[in-house]
């Protein structure tokens, strides 16, 4: 199975609660397999590693919007 990465930026000033929220939804997702921010070198940015067979991307990337609408995926 391949298991791609996406890493997905939200605000920076989104606070530690919001981020622990936006973690808890993703790994809710079925398909997720990971789903961390890097809380010391890039607290805004959250690394998904999922399976492509049972989720996309853009499923993800709508998962985290709900917190932070701004929220962008950037290629990897």
């Amino acid at each position: 199975m391949d298991t791609p990465d996406i890493m997905i930026y939200v605000h920076p000033e989104l606070p530690a609660e919001g981020r622990a929220k936006v973690e808890k939804e993703v790994m809710g997702c079925n398909g997720v397999i990971a789903a961390d921010f890097d809380h010391h070198k890039h607290p805004h940015a959250l690394t998904v590693v999922y399976n492509p067979d049972a989720i996309s991307g853009k499923q993800i990337l709508a998962a985290v919007q709900k917190y932070d609408p701004a929220a962008s995926m950037v290629g990897m």
